[in-house]
C-alpha cells in the first residue's frame, strides 16, 4: 500500500510541475505579443515569476518521490518494489526528464531577461517551442507504461 500512495503523490506533483512547463512559455508569448505596455508586462512578468516558483517546488517534490519510488526498495525492501530490476527503459524517461528540467529552466531564464528588459524571440517562434514539452512528455508517457526495453 506504501508503494500505491507514493506513486499516487509522485503522479500528482508530476502533474502539477507540468502544468508549469506547458504555462510558462504561454507567458512568454503573452510577454511577446504585450508590446509597449508596462501595466501588462508587469502583471505577466509577476505572474510569471510566482508560477516559475511554484514549478520548482513541483519539481522538487515529484523529484523526491519519483526518486523513493525507484531507488526505496533498497531502503524498505519489504514494502516497496524494486521497479526498474535490470531494465534501462528508465534511464531513457530520466533523459526525458531532464531534458524537460532543462526546458523548464531555460523559459524561467527567458521570464528573466524579459524582465531585465532583453527582447525574446517572436512570438511565433515561442509558440513552436511550446511545443517540444508535449513531445518529450509523451516520451516520458509511453516509456513508463509501455517499459519497451
Amino acid at each position: 500500500m506504501l508503494y500505491v500512495w507514493i506513486k499516487s503523490f509522485h503522479v500528482v506533483f508530476v502533474i502539477a510541475w507540468m502544468a508549469t512547463v506547458f504555462y510558462l512559455p504561454r507567458i512568454l508569448v503573452n510577454l511577446a505579443e504585450a508590446g509597449e505596455e508596462p501595466a501588462v508586462k508587469a502583471r505577466l512578468l509577476l505572474m510569471g515569476r510566482r508560477l516559475y516558483k511554484f514549478g520548482h517546488n513541483m519539481f522538487g517534490i515529484a523529484f523526491l518521490f519519483g526518486l523513493t519510488l525507484w531507488q526505496g526498495w533498497r531502503l524498505w525492501p519489504s514494502a516497496l518494489p524494486n521497479v526498474v530490476a535490470g531494465m534501462h527503459w528508465i534511464d531513457a524517461k530520466l533523459t526525458l526528464v531532464a531534458l524537460l528540467l532543462v526546458y523548464f529552466v531555460w523559459a524561467g531564464r527567458m521570464l528573466k531577461r524579459s524582465g531585465k528588459g532583453i527582447a525574446l524571440p517572436s512570438a511565433k517562434a515561442l509558440r513552436w517551442l511550446n511545443e517540444l514539452p508535449v513531445l518529450l512528455l509523451l516520451g516520458v508517457v509511453y516509456l513508463v507504461l509501455a517499459k519497451p526495453f
